[in-house]
């Protein structure tokens, strides 16, 4: 036997946890979504407060623009633009004030809408532990 054969009869291996940790999280990207039930109850906390922010955030800009789009008219363009123009940036003023109370209200609304849903899943974690 000559050293050459020696050398083809070792076996090599070399480990990279760095690797393995890539290749594990592509593998995840290609594998079907399980969502577990804590998943599924932050989830479903983070949808009841999602449609009212939205819906708040649109009429604070609309009632913004609104605003201003009266300033312009009481201070630009003055004239006979000077009290609708008033009157227009109230009319803004109200619709910044009522985001937040529209806020509230929706999401008020939606934490009773899913709360029985919301319920059963904190029972059922709180019964295994939160290892469901």
């Amino acid at each position: 036997m000559n050293a050459m054969e020696g050398r083809q009869e070792i076996f090599e291996y070399t480990y990279s946890a760095k690797q393995q940790e890539e290749i594990q999280n592509i593998r995840k990207k290609y594998l079907p979504k399980e969502e577990d039930k804590m998943e599924q109850l932050r989830r479903l906390d983070q949808s009841a407060t999602k449609k009212g922010t939205i819906v708040s955030i649109i009429v604070g800009i609309a009632g913004c623009l609104i605003m201003g789009t009266g300033m312009c008219c009481s201070m630009v363009w003055m004239g006979s633009l000077f009290i609708p123009g008033i009157i227009i940036g109230m009319i803004g003023i109200l619709g910044v004030a009522a985001a937040y109370p529209l806020y509230n209200r929706i999401t008020k609304k939606e934490r009773e809408r899913l709360a029985p849903q919301i319920l059963q899943l904190t029972e059922e974690l709180s019964k295994s532990g939160g290892t469901v």
